[in-house]
Parts: C-alpha cells; sequence; structure tokens
C-alpha cells in the first residue's frame, strides 16, 4: 500500500470515528437543555472546487429583541470540510477546520419558521496551495457566511437552508483571492 493511500485511509478512518463520538455525545447533551445538531452541507464555488461539509452545531437556546413574530438567537457550529478540484496540480484536495458563531432571526412559532443568519469565524487549511495559478497564501482563513433557511418538525428538529460563503485571509499575506462558496444544507437537531 501506498504512503499516500495509508494516510488518505487513516484520516477517513479518524473523521469517521469523530463522527461516531459526536453523534454520541451529542445525544447525550442534549439533556442539559442546549440543543446539538449534526449539520452536512454541500457546495461549489470558482476553480471548480466541491466542498463537502460536517458542522456540529450548538444551540444554547438564546432569544432576544422579541418583536412579537420574530426573534434573534445565536448558535455555534465547529465544522470539518473537505475541498476537492480537479483543477489542482498542486493539491487535488485539502481539509478545513474552523468555528463560527450564528447570528439568526427566525420567526417565533409555526409547522415551518424561515429564519435569515449571518456570521464570521476562522478556518485552518491543511494546503493553502491548490494550483500554480491559484493559492489562498495562508492556512489560517476567515470565513463569513450569510444566509436563508427553515426550521421544521414535530419538535422543529430539522433545518435546510442556502448560504453564500466567503473564504479569504483578510490580506494577512498576498495573493488573497478568496473562495466563495454557494452551498445547500440540512441539520438535524437532537
Amino acid at each position: 500500500m501506498s504512503k499516500k493511500r495509508h494516510v488518505t485511509l487513516t484520516r477517513t478512518r479518524m473523521a469517521c470515528a469523530a463522527a461516531l463520538w459526536l453523534a454520541v455525545a451529542l445525544q447525550s447533551g442534549s439533556a442539559f437543555g442546549d440543543t446539538f445538531g449534526l449539520q452536512l452541507a454541500g457546495g461549489v464555488a470558482d476553480h471548480r472546487l466541491h466542498k463537502a461539509d460536517l458542522g456540529l452545531v450548538w444551540d444554547p437556546n438564546l432569544s432576544w429583541w422579541d418583536t412579537g413574530s420574530w426573534h434573534f438567537t445565536v448558535v455555534g457550529e465547529a465544522h470539518f470540510a473537505y475541498w476537492e478540484t480537479p483543477e489542482g496540480n498542486l493539491n487535488h484536495h485539502l481539509y478545513e477546520f474552523g468555528a463560527s458563531p450564528m447570528l439568526r432571526f427566525i420567526k417565533d412559532s409555526g409547522a415551518i419558521r424561515p429564519y435569515v443568519e449571518a456570521g464570521a469565524g476562522v478556518r485552518l487549511l491543511t494546503h493553502p496551495s491548490i494550483a500554480d495559478t491559484y493559492t489562498l497564501s495562508t492556512a489560517f482563513q476567515f470565513a463569513e457566511t450569510v444566509g436563508l433557511g427553515l426550521q421544521f418538525g414535530r419538535r422543529q428538529q430539522y433545518l435546510t437552508g442556502i448560504r453564500f460563503q466567503h473564504v479569504s485571509n483578510a490580506d494577512i499575506k498576498t495573493p488573497n483571492p478568496g473562495a466563495n462558496f454557494s452551498e445547500v444544507y440540512l441539520q438535524y437537531n437532537f
């Protein structure tokens, strides 16, 4: 077995073990009054970048500035993502790790509760260079996100939405072309 294949298999096994551990932790954590969820997302960006994202979401059930039918809340998200592109002559794929707080303005009641959201966080990439002509220059990145979504289900346990996410290093180092992802996601709250 080649060293590269062994590293890929090891990373896949670690990701599966982490997902299993998260599922167990989420199920037991919901007894504290907080809500925990798993989020699966997929996205595309320029340079034929494709992104698969696994997110762990923590909702402390905060509510403020109630307008009578809508309110603000905040959730915390931790992400592990896989990027790939056929245009990468240096790296065809890379991994992303990060966290973001997300501010949501959501409808108070109803079977389907729409919301708008925005947030910003940090990301760490395993490789900043994808191709000779496309590099993000630093492994440390910032991620700004805006989106629309719906929460639904008997216990309001399902969420689905679309997001626009800009990932860049805020000119810490140039060139700084960034990546602009259009994403869709599904989430289940335990």
